[in-house]
């Protein structure tokens, strides 16, 4: 299957894949709105074996085979605050 992937000019890491080039039609308008100007990044033969960064290629497939797009959202910023505070609980006790 070709897929269309375009990165947001408004939201860092964030990536929309598409089945066609350019064809923006089953996208949801506001979401249109929110990832702003869409950029071309690839068009890669997407496969159930295709390595993707962070999301699953069996989940995007049925995405865009489905509703006809699938939005890649970035991971969650780590809090390495929290996570040093809750190494040094152990110790205060």
């Amino acid at each position: 299957m070709l897929c269309a992937i375009y990165k947001s000019n408004r939201k860092e890491q964030t990536y929309l894949f598409v089945g066609k080039r350019d064809d923006f039609s089953s996208v949801p308008e506001p979401l249109m709105q929110s990832f702003g100007q869409p950029q071309l990044a690839m068009i890669i033969e997407l496969k159930a074996e295709t390595k993707l960064a962070i999301s699953n290629p069996q989940k995007v497939m049925e995405a865009l085979q489905g509703q006809g797009y699938y939005l890649q959202l970035p991971p969650p910023q780590e809090n390495l605050l929290a996570q040093y505070k809750q190494q040094q609980e152990p110790l205060n006790d």
